[in-house]
């Protein structure tokens, strides 16, 4: 099996099925997106260079950490701060529930139109 999909499937309820639906939103939304593990962590990838977005369960929440975003509006008020890292920001759900489907695909957008104009400058 693939790693990124043993961590997702191997980790204890809710956080799988909040991981497995984060999954299908992220599939969704961004389908060029490319599943692989870095770090231990399901990464989701642009143009197999480019970090786009993780999952990774943290005991008592899942987050759906974000490569760059830093740069994200925040227009819904949910980001949160990477610990420490400047350019990582995170959506935090403790359960299937508190996930906003329409939030998690306009940040998500949002931040691959950062990601694809990182590339431009280049």
């Amino acid at each position: 099996m693939n790693p990124a999909h043993d961590y997702i499937y191997r980790s204890p309820e809710p956080y799988r099925s909040i991981m497995m639906h984060l999954q299908s939103l992220i599939e969704s939304t961004i389908p060029e997106a490319q599943l692989n593990y870095k770090w231990h962590l399901p990464f989701y990838y642009l143009d197999e260079k480019k970090m786009f977005c993780f999952l990774n369960f943290r005991k008592k929440f899942v987050d759906l950490g974000m490569s760059y975003g830093n740069e994200l509006t925040n227009q819904h008020g949910k980001l949160v701060a990477g610990e420490g890292r400047k350019m990582l920001r995170s959506l935090r759900f403790e359960s299937l529930e508190e996930i906003d489907d329409q939030v998690v695909i306009e940040t998500l957008l949002e931040l691959k139109e950062i990601r694809l104009n990182h590339k431009k400058k280049k």
